[in-house]
């Protein structure tokens, strides 16, 4: 039974007399767990009584309060019955100005995922029996639920499942354009995606990011599509994590958050996992805070790779400790690095380094000029330790080729900083291949933000050549276009060699048509 009649009759009652609302928070069992008093208008759920948490799908809580002018259901009332994942919310209509029941109204949980609303209302219902039991109810629609869910190859495949979110005051196009590439970014980390929210917000809210219906919505949709997570495209402030996390127990989680992890399960080297720990605890610092609910939901799985749950638990003082040390340990990898360096001086080989946006077949190409095996797949940061092997010309000549870690629009600035060594190799460099995903639509966009980079990082002086792979893609017309639009281009495919000759003849005729044994910093000091 949902609630007995005299229990719906007394809070009539007392809501009459003090002219509040009045309700009662139910165990599954029928025990009364909380009193709730609140305004004529509305009543409020400061803490929920202890209840069924964690992957139960319904919290086995029944929410019973009164509207003392007979109104229906509102918005809020529907919400915390989504949000909060409740068995029922009922609300007992009362006559006007009269301590009597005068109907009531029962909202549930809709267990599927593709219904319209993700509720059921019954409304203008009287007090009898047969309309208050409601334990086969809660069972059936629970079932469903697991039914659905276990039946569902998101869960088949126990990978997370994400809503992808973006509110921003940038126009509609470069929204889409953003979030497509955060949707590439979630298929990298072995998220399943179940759908997009694009929000264009005049500002940005300092708590919520977005307005907080609007984000009541967001959440009430990721529950009823039976989401894990929610990806935003734009970075949380550690304020704004708190907020959005407090309000749902889905994990919360920004677009830094999301390329931290992505670099984490990909890191295999000792250098590497070394910089990914130090990123990652570089940026969870400020949103470390004791007793954080927050904080507990970014530990492990998505998001949450690397330093692990104990570390992330730690008071601050201990998280700096470890961000010391770490540092310490990497200047004396980068000490090593640059005695490799000075040998590779010594012996006086070319060294040549591939840089370009993520995903635009680097490593392909590596593998296809030296015979390389380096993991290759069609996905964002693929491989992200530096690889080096050695690539031989005619005539007993050898150069040294190096793939980069792949640039990517808004590189979190603490990952940038911790992989400054790797990206410190290119300063050593005697030309950068610059590769570009002829085929992408936003190709000149994508060149423009590595040449943005290069710039940053002051290595725009260093000679380089573009070239644009997968050229096997275009139409002849595209191809001309393309060759028209950048003249001194190599259009090639990294999976057919034979488009790589042209290409090979460029780089010999560069590399060894003068000694380079000069030092590589005053190369470049003479050029700027």
């Amino acid at each position: 039974m949902w609630v007995t009649s005299e229990i719906m009759h007394a809070l009539a009652e007392i809501s009459h007399d003090i002219g509040r609302q009045t309700g009662i928070i139910l165990s599954r069992e029928g025990s009364v767990l909380e009193v709730l008093v609140g305004t004529p208008q509305e009543i409020y759920i400061e803490k929920l009584p202890d209840s069924r948490g964690g992957d139960h799908l319904l919290r086995g809580l029944t929410l019973v309060h009164t509207h003392l002018k007979g109104e229906p259901l509102s918005r809020d009332d529907l919400n915390d019955l989504a949000l909060l994942r409740l068995d029922a919310q009922i609300v007992i209509h009362m006559k006007s100005h009269l301590p009597q029941v005068e109907a009531f109204s029962i909202a549930t949980l809709n267990p599927d995922p593709k219904a319209a609303l993700p509720w059921d209302l019954e409304t203008g219902l009287r007090v009898e029996p047969r309309n208050l039991e409601g334990h086969d109810r809660v069972r059936a629609i629970e079932e469903e639920m697991r039914r659905v869910r276990t039946s569902s190859r998101h869960q088949l495949s126990l990978r997370e499942r994400a809503i992808l979110v973006s509110a921003s005051p940038e126009s509609p196009s470069v929204q889409e354009e953003n979030i497509q590439e955060l949707e590439e970014l979630a298929l990298s980390a072995g998220v399943d995606v179940l759908g997009q929210e694009v929000q264009r917000i005049s500002s940005y809210h300092p708590s919520t990011l977005m307005s907080r219906d609007r984000l009541k919505s967001l959440i009430i949709h990721a529950l009823h599509v039976q989401a894990s997570l929610i990806i935003f495209e734009q970075n949380l402030s550690p304020v704004q994590v708190k907020t959005i996390a407090d309000m749902t127990e889905l994990k919360v989680i920004d677009r830094t958050q999301l390329i931290l992890d992505i670099f984490a399960r990909r890191a295999h080297s000792s250098d590497g996992k070394l910089q990914v720990e130090l990123a990652q605890l570089r940026y969870l610092l400020p949103r470390l805070e004791k007793r954080s609910t927050a904080l507990s939901r970014l530990t492990g799985g998505i998001g949450g790779r690397g330093p692990g749950e104990t570390r992330l638990e730690e008071d601050r003082r201990r998280v700096r400790d470890r961000i010391t040390h770490l540092s310490a340990k990497l200047a004396r990898v980068a000490l090593e690095r640059q005695n490799r360096k000075e040998r590779r001086k010594e012996r006086e080989i070319p060294v040549v380094s591939l840089v370009g946006y993520t995903n635009v077949g680097k490593s392909t190409l590596l593998n296809q000029l030296t015979g390389s095996s380096v993991l290759t797949e069609n996905r964002m940061f693929a491989t992200l330790d530096p690889t080096t092997r050695r690539l031989r010309f005619p005539r007993e000549r050898e150069i040294i080729l190096t793939d980069t870690v792949g640039f990517i629009r808004n590189l979190p600035g603490d990952l940038k900083r911790a992989f400054l060594a790797t990206f410190d190799e290119l300063k050593d460099a005697h030309l950068l291949l610059h590769v570009a995903d002829a085929a992408h639509l936003k190709v000149e966009e994508q060149i423009e933000r590595v040449d943005e980079l290069l710039k940053e990082m002051e290595i725009d002086a260093i000679p380089r050549i573009l070239i644009m792979n997968k050229a096997d893609r275009l139409s002849h017309a595209d191809r001309e276009v393309l060759q028209a639009r950048f003249p001194e281009s190599f259009l090639v495919s990294a999976l057919d060699r034979l488009t790589l000759v042209p290409l090979l003849e460029e780089m010999e005729r560069r590399l060894f048509s003068r000694s380079f044994s000069d030092d590589p910093a005053r190369v470049l000091a003479v050029r700027k």
